[in-house]
Formats: structure tokens, sequence, C-alpha cells
């Protein structure tokens, strides 16, 4: 790997290390219930609002209503883009006359956008007008996100509150994180962008003659606007239909940055408010590493394998490796202006961040790269993980070590002052099982089903990895793919769906009843033996839980999938 892109991945580890705590701090006072900054311009705007959906801001709610309404806004979303779709035929801003979407993509699309996935089985250019990509899809990047964050906020109070039967008010904390956080970052992030080259306006196809004089329809849109919430909200997709990867979305080596930088910089910032909003810096600092130490090692792993190339080409002669860089990395399937190393930091910040935005395709990294984005994702997203759910699935790593540490001393566990029990713990199993059951589930029927083999382009380990990557995506909410795997047909459309909401609300709502049952419990008193969780000797077992619970789970699926093809070489 050369010097320059060391570099460039320590400039970004500089930016984030130098944004990520201040904005945890904001995220902090807006969750607090008091005076936060900025009250003088948004809480007239929170206020009208509320009178509109007419929400009373003061009256908080318990765990289970907080869940309710959840589901409930998750339900009125995907009503809402799935009519969206399906009626855009005959709506305004569809400038080149676009159909409607058939019932079975939509379907998949509004659940997709609905669990912050951004799965895409459609062709955007093609497919959805612009109508569709802002009252629907753009909006949805900001409310999923905006849902993620909101119950983190009730986790935290949670883990926060002593004796306390509710958890907040979720229709505030929505309101509040979009209208003072989602959306004036994605605004400056918009701004960057544009000034990059990225789309923005409302054209439809512009008409061009190459130099061979054959006739090119060059897409318009309103782009950067989304490109900036999906990346900030941790929710991928494109607007364009090869994504991140396309010169009108992500032009420039900068904009390629800050779109990483987007990608990364919220997930970091709520583990510094974690550390505020339960009264403890130190913890959050723990946390905050934690994740750190995981991501850096998934991006050196993923650069390395990249730019180190294939071994399979190292004896061919040089017109045989066309895809080969100088430097010895592989270029197969990356942008030029990209290159190895930057196409390698970006799969692995958003395999770690539930973002399924891509800059390169996976589906032709070598098997050592696309298998470290497999299981990046396999961990749980939670290095640094998406917004909100990446905070939420660390802490219950955290919890789980905890009692892990617990049973090695013979001591009751506990977490910040409170008792982990067996009713904690329960809900703890469903949140740990609910992810692989699906995954693995589906993937093994895919894997013998001829339905589901029709879809398959290569056959072999490459195509059992592309199998498992798409549920591994669907299941843990991501949305990149190994376009290798067709997954427009009723089985995959179908079944990714199914694995979405289960990889979104069978995790949300047990991450609102721990919440619940914590906030009830009093404090326990610090004494001589109240095992520290701040340390770094924590923090090393917790990252050792991260990766013996996925190893233990998925290993045997890697082995016959990117092992196997690694070693075929």
């Amino acid at each position: 790997m050369t010097l320059t892109s060391w570099l460039q991945f320590a400039a970004l580890i500089a930016v984030l290390a130098a944004t990520a705590p201040p904005l945890g701090r904001y995220l902090a006072a807006i969750y607090t219930g008091g005076k936060a900054p900025g009250d003088r311009v948004f809480l007239p705007v929170e206020r009208l609002i509320y009178r509109m959906a007419r929400v009373d801001a003061g009256q908080e709610q318990r765990w289970t209503t907080y869940a309710f309404a959840v589901l409930g806004f998750g339900l009125v979303s995907f009503l809402v883009v799935y009519l969206l779709q399906r009626a855009q035929a005959v709506l305004p801003l569809n400038p080149v006359g676009l159909p409607a979407v058939p019932e079975n993509v939509a379907f998949n699309t509004a659940i997709s956008f609905l669990t912050n996935t951004n799965w895409q089985a459609y062709v955007g250019e093609a497919t959805i007008s612009h109508l569709t990509q802002m009252v629907g899809l753009a909006v949805q990047n900001s409310a999923s996100a905006a849902v993620g964050l909101a119950v983190m906020a009730a986790f935290l109070r949670g883990l926060a509150r002593r004796q306390a039967s509710t958890l907040g008010n979720f229709w505030v904390d929505l309101t509040r994180t979009t209208v003072r956080f989602l959306l004036p970052l994605a605004f400056l992030v918009a701004i960057v962008l544009v000034s990059q080259g990225v789309v923005q306006n409302f054209s439809g196809h512009t008409v061009a003659t190459t130099l061979q004089g054959g006739t090119q329809l060059i897409p318009g849109g309103p782009a950067a606007s989304q490109v900036a919430i999906k990346q900030l909200g941790t929710n991928g997709g494109g607007f364009f239909d090869v994504n991140s990867a396309h010169p009108f979305e992500n032009p420039t080596g900068l904009s390629n940055f800050v779109q990483t930088w987007a990608i990364a910089v919220i997930p970091f910032a709520q583990a510094f408010a974690f550390g505020r909003l339960v009264r403890d810096r130190r913890q959050g600092w723990a946390v905050a590493a934690v994740m750190a130490v995981i991501w850096v090692a998934m991006s050196i792993g993923a650069m390395l394998t990249e730019t180190g190339g294939n071994p399979a080409v190292a004896g061919l002669h040089l017109d045989q490796m066309a895809t080969a860089t100088s430097s010895g990395g592989w270029l197969e399937g990356k942008e030029t202006r990209f290159g190895p190393a930057a196409s390698g930091l970006w799969a692995a910040t958003t395999t770690g961040t539930s973002n399924g935005a891509v800059n390169a395709m996976h589906d032709s990294f070598t098997p050592l790269g696309g298998g470290l984005a497999m299981t990046h994702m396999m961990l749980g997203e939670v290095s640094p993980g998406g917004a909100g759910v990446g905070l939420n699935g660390m802490l219950i790593m955290v919890i789980l070590a905890v009692f892990i540490a617990g049973l090695m001393v013979g001591r009751t566990p506990e977490y910040l002052g409170k008792k982990i029990q067996a009713a904690e713990m329960k809900l703890v199993t469903l949140y740990v099982l609910a992810m692989p059951v699906t995954l693995l589930g589906f993937a093994a029927a895919s894997a013998v089903l001829p339905v589901a083999l029709e879809s398959l382009n290569n056959p072999g380990p490459h195509g059992l990895s592309e199998i498992l990557y798409s549920y591994a995506s669907t299941a843990n909410n991501n949305g990149s793919a190994f376009a290798g795997l067709n997954a427009a047909t009723d089985w995959y459309t179908v079944t990714h769906g199914l694995a979405m909401l289960i990889g979104r609300f069978a995790l949300i709502v047990p991450v609102l009843a721990i919440a619940g049952s914590l906030a009830r419990k009093p404090a326990v008193p610090v004494g001589a033996g109240t095992f520290p969780t701040h340390t770094p000797l924590f923090g090393g077992l917790v990252i050792g839980v991260v990766l013996i619970v996925a190893g233990l789970t998925f290993l045997p699926a890697l082995a016959l999938g990117p092992l196997l093809e690694f070693l075929s070489l």
C-alpha cells in the first residue's frame, strides 16, 4: 500500500477524532430535555410540529408505548413509500415518464428504506421518479436514521435513570433528532458535495452525441441532497444504479473523503453522547475505543487485501494483467479516481456502519477483501455501527461481556450501577440470535432451492458468498450487495424484505424492553468487588465477545464461501 493511502487513512482518523466528540456533546444536549444549543431557532419549529401532530411534548412514555409508537410510525412510512412508487406514473416531477414500480419491487423498496437498509432491487435512474426519490426515499433516509437515534436515546435513559417507569417521548425524540441534528448536517454536507460536482437539479435525461456519433442519455436529478443524508444517516443506497461509484454521486477524491467521514462521524459521536448521558465520560471513551479498534483492524485488512492484488495472476505477463495496478493492487471493479486502498477503506467503513453505499464493486473484491466486508457485517455492525442501532448493538455486547465477567468471578453482573439479571439476559439472547437465525436460515434455503439458485451468475464458493452476503446485508440492514446475484426475483425480494424487517424490529423491541427493565432498577453502590467497565482490560473482553459470538456462528459458512475461494486461488 502506498504512502498516500496511509496518509489518507491517517487524515480520516484525525478528522473523525476532531469532530466526533463535539458532535457527541451536541447530540447529548439534544436528548437531555433541558436547554440546548439553537433553542432560539429550533424551538419554534418544534412547537409548530407538535401542535400540528397533536403531540404533548411534556408527556413521557413507558417502553411499551415507545415501542408501539416506533412500530406505528414504521407502518405509516411503509405505506407512504409503497403508494408513492405505485402511483408515480401519474404524479408530477417525473420528467422522463417512468411507469409505476412493480408490486414486488415496491414492497421490497418500501421495507428497505423503512428499515434503514436501502437495499435496491432496481436501477435508480430508470425506475424511480424525482418525486418518489425526494418525498419517499430521501425523507426515509432521514426518518429511519432519526428513529434509530431516538431508540438509542431511550436506551441510554434506561441505563441512566433510577427507579423510573418512562424512557422519554418517541415523537419528541424523533422531531428533535431530525430538526436539530440530521437536517442541518445534511444541508452542510450537500453544499460541499455540490461544490465538488455532485448533481442537484430537476432535469430528466440530457441527450448527448458521442464521439462515435451515437446517442447517450445522461440522467439528472436531485442527487446531492439525497447523497448527504444517505451517508450521514448510515443508510446507503444510491440515486443512480452504481451508487457512489457514479461520477454524478461521487466525482472527486475530496467528495469521496467527505462521504467516508460522513458515514462514520455520527456512529462515533454516539459513543461520546453515551458517556455524557450516563454521566460517566470514561464509559463513552471505552466504547468508542472498542469501536475504533475493530474498525481500524477491518479497514487495514481490506486495504491491504485490495492493494495486494490477486495471487492467481502473479505469474502472468503484463498484457494479461490489465486490471492490476502498477503498485500490485487489484483495480477490477474499482474506480481509477479512488483506487484499491480508498475502495477497501470505504467498504470496511460502510459494512461496519449499516451503510449500503459502495464506491466499488464488492463482487469484484479479492476473496479475502469481500470476506472481510461480509464478516464486518456479521459482527452485528457495531464498529462503529449505524445511526443509533450501532451503539445499541455495542452496548448489548457490553452487557453480555459484563454477564460473562460476572460468571467468571462469581458475582452478580452489574453495569452502570444496575444489576444484570435473568430478565435482561433473556432479552439479550433474543437480540443476539435474531440476526444469525434469519441470515443463516434464509441463506441455507437459498443454497438448495432451484428458484433461488437460478439467480446465481457464479457457481461454487463465490456463488455461496453471493448468497451469504445478500442475507448478511439485509438481516443487518446494510444494503450493499455482491452484484453477481439477481435479487429482483420474487424469492429474493420477499425473503430479503422479511430479513430486513426482522433485522430491524426484532432488535429494536428487545432493546426498548431492556431499557424499560433497567430504568426501573435502583442504583447498586460501587464496592470493592465492582468490575470496572471503562478499562482497557474490559475493552479487550468486549472485543473478544464480539469476535467469538460472530466467529462461532458464522465461521463454518465463511469457510465454505470466501475462505475456500481464497484457498483455491
